[in-house]
């Protein structure tokens, strides 16, 4: 009976790491330290600030590796016969997030393009994502199983608002005529709260 379960499961976890391998080729450029390059050409007013510097090249790469191990933290097969396995990468996911990857997304959000309403949503979405991820771990430190299942559920979903923003920003222009400003500050807040309004329904729905 979990046979058409399974094949949808890891249908969606091969179209994560899919995405995941397209964002590593978006990423990998960036390594080359050009300043002159995609993003980067955006933020030559910021280019020469060390801390955003720091903070953006460890926010790319942290930010792919929390995407890749986060999709086996939920595979249940990981859980029953590489428990040890699941907990060496939830220890190393929940500690690039907390350490790494969220302190140096909400440096970021504070030079957001598009405007104050951008660096809302971008400070929101560190801040919550820094939140979620510690709450996950000190519910399963108390042993409280499902507890640490729906925060991490939350915490990944705001992990994937990494390919839910590129992808709006290749579709939306699409459906919507507007200006490019207006468009990124759309683009910031869609990139994650359908993406947690779609968590709690998981959630929910198990309840």
């Amino acid at each position: 009976m979990n046979f058409p379960k399974n094949i949808l499961q890891l249908l969606l976890i091969a179209i994560v790491l899919y995405c995941g391998y397209l964002m590593f080729q978006i990423t990998w450029p960036y390594f080359g330290f050009d300043y002159e390059i995609g993003f980067l050409l955006t933020k030559q007013a910021i280019i020469h600030l060390a801390a955003w510097r720091w903070a953006f090249y460890l926010h790319i790469s942290t930010s792919l590796v929390v995407l890749v191990l986060g999709v086996f933290q939920f595979l249940k097969p990981m859980l029953v016969r590489f428990p040890q396995t699941h907990r060496v990468f939830g220890k190393i996911y929940v500690a690039l997030i907390l350490f790494v990857s969220a302190p140096s997304g909400l440096i970021m959000a504070f030079y957001a393009n598009g405007g104050i309403w951008t660096k809302i949503s971008f400070v929101m979405i560190s801040v919550l994502w820094w939140v979620f991820t510690l709450v996950a771990f000190l519910k399963i430190k108390k042993g409280n199983v499902q507890s640490h299942l729906d925060f991490m559920t939350r915490s990944y979903a705001l992990t994937l608002s990494a390919i839910t923003l590129r992808t709006l920003v290749v579709i939306l222009p699409h459906f919507f005529i507007l200006p490019s400003r207006e468009m990124y500050i759309l683009v910031s807040w869609l990139s994650w709260i359908p993406n947690l309004i779609v968590a709690e329904i998981l959630i929910r729905s198990k309840r």
